[in-house]
């Protein structure tokens, strides 16, 4: 199911920036020379599917892929503008710090960015945590989006 997100009514982030500060993390727009370090790192820890989405993301100028850092070391990642226009994801925190607040930070980046674009909505796609979204961002359920766009696609 695919969820819709108004963007002229996304809240303030109030808590990401506090929060990441003290886990010792840095949110930032990913880098071109970083693509093949992060699309390993997501075909590694997610899926090859996410890794080409996540190709078409950091190829962008600027990239629409953004990064969260612990110590130097890539922990999560978030992508927007990579399965279609106006689309947020994939996303991804590494296991061993999830709980952190790292996901939604990276969700505020992405979805601010999107907004700075001058998108009046965005699309998740294929939603798995719809609590999460619904909560944090006010995301509503789209009627009729079942398969959605992954309808069709060529398996790996």
């Amino acid at each position: 199911m695919d969820y819709l997100v108004n963007l002229s009514t996304l809240p303030v982030d109030t808590q990401s920036a506090e929060r990441m500060a003290k886990a010792g993390v840095t949110i930032r727009r990913a880098l071109p020379p970083e693509l093949r370090l992060i699309t390993g790192w997501v075909a590694e820890h997610f899926s090859q599917g996410w890794a080409s989405e996540t190709t078409v993301a950091m190829t962008r100028q600027p990239p629409t892929c953004f990064v969260a850092t612990r110590n130097q070391e890539l922990v999560g990642f978030a992508c927007h503008e990579a399965t279609a226009r106006g689309f947020f994801g994939p996303t991804g925190v590494d296991e061993s710090v999830r709980g952190l607040g790292i996901g939604r930070a990276l969700l505020f980046a992405c979805l601010n960015d999107q907004k700075a674009m001058g998108y009046a909505y965005t699309v998740i796609g294929d939603v798995g945590p719809s609590e999460f979204y619904e909560k944090t961002v006010g995301a509503i359920q789209i009627p009729n989006s079942e398969p959605g766009i992954y309808a069709g696609m060529l398996k790996l």
